[in-house]
């Protein structure tokens, strides 16, 4: 049976400031109102983060926008969220993040078949030489798009 998968954001800012090293995907611990405004599209990576203490996922500073049709039971914007993982997953990504003095970020909020889930990451950030790297090859790549689209046309 194949998954059915919609992606609502990713974090490009993490993939360019972080080398990704390992991908895990977990559910969230949200609110009914948090739900109907991921939904629209209505979240923001902005400087978030996960921490990994107690044998728990928190992820801190995701933000979600109060939902459009809400009224005084609308959740609160920026309050750390629970991340759902099997227990052997969360070991793991606590040990190698502390470890290695690395660094668990999120990356992909999507729907799987009507739930919302997660992608984190574990991530060495990228020093300014490598990111300086990065965006020479991406100035590069798009020069030889734009080349070979002018010769196809």
């Amino acid at each position: 049976m194949k998954d059915n998968i919609k992606s609502i954001q990713r974090n490009k800012k993490a993939f360019f400031n972080y080398e990704i090293l390992e991908e895990l995907e977990c559910g969230i611990a949200l609110v009914g109102t948090e739900v109907k405004s991921v939904r629209e599209g209505r979240c923001s990576f902005s400087d978030s983060y996960v921490v990994a203490k107690d044998q728990q996922l928190t992820l801190i500073g995701f933000l979600i926008q109060p939902y459009s049709h809400g009224n005084i039971f609308n959740h609160t914007t920026d309050r750390p969220r629970r991340l759902l993982a099997h227990r052997q997953e969360i070991k793991k990504f606590q040990r190698k993040a502390n470890e290695k003095g690395l660094t668990i970020v999120p990356i992909e909020i999507y729907f799987k078949d009507n739930l919302v889930k997660m992608k984190i990451a574990l991530a060495r950030g990228k020093n300014v030489r490598d990111k300086k790297e990065a965006i020479k090859e991406r100035d590069a790549q798009r020069d030889a798009r734009r080349i070979l689209r002018e010769i196809n046309s």
